[in-house]
């Protein structure tokens, strides 16, 4: 029986000693794919960097450079997640060892050890250690193949006027389109073939604020299309029901004037905001193929898909950026040039906030300016659980995630004098409008609401500035609020 009980434990020993030895050789690994993948980004992001301030019309290469940037915020979103998943890992097994050493014998603390070697396999995962190998190889076969791309690169002229592509001044470039804006002034500036009519149609498709306004505006702005069209305007309505040939002419505005050039090519935007009147439209093009000459174009945004039948050519359909990419943006928003590597439990902190947002971009703006302002962590941590908090509650009171222009309820950090009670604001609307539009712009900011730092607190219902846009073509984002006064003891 001895024998018996002695081989058990004999085996048992030996598969726990072999568990051990492969989980440090995967950690091993991982470290050096983590050391790898640093280098290789470094060297990917200053050639990305280098690529956004040159002009760069070859579609192939535009195409390669919007897979290196699909790569390089794979590539950070990779560092940064292991990044904290080791912290978290060594800051467990700190605890639980000088727990371990306590007063258990050398049998216990072993069997600790193998347990807490299977919490760091479960932390990582082999799946994720692979997830990091493929990207790390992704980044190298695409680092050895650079050469000839850098020599093409260097041959295109770099811009007028230099982009804003510095991490410092990322609110003030768009972010994350340059393959879709290279596709529209590629569609602009293509010649259309006799016998499909005068003009061409392209619909770009998606839904609020993820960016249409803002793409096109940089595509008119763009030197090439300016100098290709001797009239650029401007259409925005609800659903052009109620327009006539005359009066659509009238609510257009002159975006660009060129009398210089002799073609006479038009380009026409249409931004609508509710689906397209079928009569209505009918009555644009016939009103277009008088009025236009041959080569003008005309561009549809709009969330509706019925707005897709509407085109000539495939309809471009703009999404919200992927997980990776928005967590690149809003990471440059909160640390600018420094490395997030410095400030860890921060950076374990902002990847949960990113969660919570849905990507949107003013939510980003929004959060980062408020964690900006103060980097610690706890009030970072009191920020992550009111979005939790906030988000729990919307769902359960209106049924849904609440969405930007949708009424909804939104957190505050700040509290009535009796501190027993939060302060939730209810947002009943929103709006969006030109900078040089009428009307006063709210002196209370969204960041002031968050954060409770209004110096006279707001009676009834009242105006809140959310944003505003310092890329073109700069709106103002607002919204109507009002507060609702709820008893709770949940949240400090």
């Amino acid at each position: 029986m001895d024998a018996v009980i002695s081989g058990v434990l004999g085996e048992f020993v030996s598969r726990a000693i072999s568990f051990v030895a492969e989980k440090c050789r995967e950690q091993t690994t991982a470290e050096q794919d983590l050391q790898r993948l640093c280098q290789l980004l470094l060297r990917i992001s200053t050639i990305v960097e280098e690529a956004e301030g040159r002009r760069v019309e070859n579609r192939a290469m535009v195409r390669q450079l919007s897979t290196m940037r699909e790569q390089m915020f794979r590539g950070y979103y990779l560092l940064d997640t292991f990044r904290c998943r080791e912290r978290k890992t060594n800051h467990d097994e700190v605890s639980q060892l000088s727990f371990a050493q306590s007063k258990f014998n050398p049998a216990k603390r072993f069997r600790c050890l193998v347990r807490n070697t299977q919490i760091e396999g479960t932390v990582i995962g082999r799946e994720s250690i692979m997830e990091l190998k493929q990207a790390v190889l992704a980044l190298e076969s695409m680092v050895a193949d650079m050469k000839e791309f850098v020599v093409f690169l260097m041959s295109y002229p770099q811009m007028y006027r230099q982009p804003y592509g510095a991490y410092l001044y990322l609110d003030k470039y768009m972010f994350g389109r340059q393959m879709e804006r290279e596709q529209v002034i590629n569609f602009l500036l293509q010649a259309e073939p006799l016998g499909n009519g005068k003009f061409g149609v392209l619909p770009i498709v998606g839904p609020a604020l993820v960016g249409k306004s803002t793409l096109v505006e940089h595509v008119c702005n763009d030197d090439r299309v300016r100098n290709h069209f001797s009239l650029i305007l401007l259409y925005i309505g609800n659903n052009l029901k109620d327009e006539t040939t005359t009066t659509f002419r009238d609510n257009c505005v002159i975006k660009h004037q060129n009398i210089a050039l002799d073609e006479g090519r038009s380009l026409v935007i249409i931004e609508l905001l509710e689906d397209m009147n079928r009569g209505a439209w009918k009555r644009v093009l016939h009103s277009a193929e008088i009025c236009m000459t041959h080569g003008s174009k005309i561009i549809i945004t709009s969330r509706s898909e019925k707005t897709v039948s509407l085109g000539t050519t495939e309809a471009l359909r703009l999404n919200y950026l992927s997980k990776e990419a928005y967590w690149y943006f809003f990471r440059m928003l909160l640390f600018g040039s420094t490395d997030p590597g410095e400030y860890l439990e921060l950076t374990s902190i902002a990847m949960e906030i990113v969660r919570e947002m849905c990507g949107s971009f003013i939510y980003a703006y929004i959060v980062a300016t408020l964690l900006r302002a103060n980097l610690n962590t706890r009030l970072w941590s009191r920020v992550l659980r009111y979005l939790r908090e906030h988000t729990q509650k919307n769902i359960l009171l209106l049924g849904e995630y609440p969405l930007q222009g949708q009424p909804r309820y939104v957190w505050s950090m700040a509290r009535t004098r009796r501190g027993s009670e939060d302060i939730k604001i209810l947002v009943c609307d929103d709006h969006q409008k030109w900078t040089d539009s009428h009307g006063e712009v709210p002196k209370i900011t969204t960041v002031d609401l968050l954060s409770g730092t209004w110096s006279t607190m707001p009676q009834g219902k009242f105006k809140v500035l959310s944003w505003r846009s310092l890329i073109p073509p700069y709106y103002i984002y607002t919204a109507d609020c009002e507060f609702v006064r709820n008893e709770s003891s949940t949240t400090t």
